[in-house]
């Protein structure tokens, strides 16, 4: 089950240096998570601000 990112994102850019395997990038109004590359680590929820990241 990968995480994605809910309406609450600030883009503030906490999250994407937290993910090992890059699967977070800027999106055109969010950051957004690649589903077919993310592993399901939790950092970018560990390190949010807002609680964006949310288990999908």
């Amino acid at each position: 089950m990968s995480f994605k990112i809910n309406d609450a994102c600030i883009s503030c850019g906490a999250c994407a240096p937290e993910c090992p395997v890059n699967a977070i990038s800027q999106g055109d109004t969010q950051y957004e998570i690649d589903p077919n590359t993310c592993i399901d680590c939790g950092n970018c929820a560990n390190v949010c601000p807002v609680g964006a990241p949310v288990q999908d």
